[in-house]
């Protein structure tokens, strides 16, 4: 008896610790002689002592059941989603992912946030930027793309943008893989395409319910793309993410996926290219000591007092390496009448940045020596996220 509740046991306390310390992803990897357990915090995978192996084999066994996945299935990749009970009688909702490996199924747990932050401020977007995005939402029709990898935040700040426009009078649909946040008064559609109800499918569907805004998760294909542009051209406000590294970027990937130049010039309104850096622990950073390269990358003639660097490799009692939490940076590109002109007229990628520039976007990596200079991050941070 006692062997069988030791996984429930671990289980339930492995979501807790990891809550607790603020992870996003737990990773549960089978190898050679036995498992490792790493916990993704500010998005640095960080290991955990494991359990003995039995019982690690056994809880993963659990949350394939909890996740209402085929049990004896161990050699194709499953997908599901998994409920278990945080401190204070939270609910803590996992999106669950398993994948065969040499040395057995590996799974990795996803924490869905139920409730994100309320206001674009509170990604750390600065107020001009943030000007341009609130702007672009509040238009009743275009296109507004949020670019950048996975775990960059692109979903929290499509919610934010959407609960400034959320009220009575606009019918809001949203069609995501899963559906992530709950959004009062929205028609929130998670894709499954199992019984064949994929992007395209739920977009065409809600082009005939009469919606004002629609929200897409990601537009992974030619078919999803096209629907989302010609939405955004028919009068309707339009909010999705791409995989892209800069803002222009997301314009190339459009026309790459076959949408026409002056398509994508009459449909876009504003390009959000953004990632998230590691906040400084106020309790234990330290003054950084620029050399004189780093202050000519911060074009600066002397070093603010507030520039700071980790303190140390392991931090203090309060943080992880010296750092806690995470912040955004951002890259916000409006789509100016010069700019829709040389993307309708198919300008190669460098005429588009220097429009870019000449239209105020900036790039990631002045946004984040913004932050150094502010001491909110360090210089080593904003070198690992944007240029490495």
């Amino acid at each position: 008896m006692e062997e069988d509740r030791a996984p429930v046991r671990f289980v339930d306390h492995l979501a807790r610790d990891a809550v607790a310390q603020g992870a996003s992803d737990i990773h549960l990897e089978p190898s050679g002689d036995g498992w490792r357990i790493r916990l993704r915090i500010d998005g640095l995978l960080r290991t955990v002592r494991p359990p003995p192996a039995t019982v690690v084999t056994k809880a993963v066994a659990r949350l394939k059941l909890l996740g209402r996945m085929d049990v004896a299935q161990r050699r194709l990749p499953q997908d599901g989603r998994v409920e278990l009970q945080g401190a204070g009688g939270r609910r803590l909702h996992f999106r669950a992912s398993t994948c065969p490996t040499i040395h057995g199924e590996k799974l990795v747990l996803r924490l869905i946030e139920s409730t994100g932050v309320h206001r674009l401020d509170e990604l750390g977007c600065p107020p001009g930027p943030r000007t341009l995005l609130e702007e672009a939402v509040a238009r009743p029709d275009g296109l507004i793309l949020v670019t950048g990898p996975t775990g960059s935040g692109k979903s929290a700040t499509l919610h934010a943008a959407l609960r400034t426009v959320n009220t009575p009078e606009r019918h809001i649909c949203t069609v995501e893989d899963p559906v992530e946040m709950e959004a009062p008064g929205a028609t929130q559609t998670a894709v499954h395409r199992q019984t064949g109800l994929d992007f395209p499918t739920a977009l065409r569907a809600f082009l005939r319910q009469d919606p004002d805004i629609i929200m897409i998760g990601e537009i992974r294909d030619a078919e999803t793309a096209d629907i989302a542009v010609k939405a955004a051209q028919t009068g309707h406000l339009v909010l999705s993410t791409l995989h892209t590294r800069t803002a222009v970027g997301a314009v190339e990937r459009l026309i790459h996926m076959g949408v026409a130049p002056y398509d994508v010039a009459s449909s876009l309104s504003v390009v959000v290219a953004q990632r998230l850096v590691r906040r400084l622990c106020p309790d234990c950073r330290r003054p950084d000591p620029l050399s004189d390269a780093a202050r000519q990358e911060l074009s600066l003639a002397e070093p603010p007092v507030s520039v700071y660097a980790a303190g140390g490799d392991r931090g203090c009692r309060r943080c992880h390496g010296g750092y806690r939490g995470r912040t955004g940076l951002f890259q916000v590109l409006p789509i100016t009448p010069e700019m829709a002109r040389a993307v309708a007229e198919g300008a190669p990628p460098e005429t588009l940045d220097a429009e870019a520039r000449r239209a105020g976007a900036g790039d990631l990596f002045s946004a984040g020596l913004d932050l150094v200079t502010r001491g909110v991050t360090s210089l080593a941070e904003v070198r690992r996220v944007v240029r490495e």
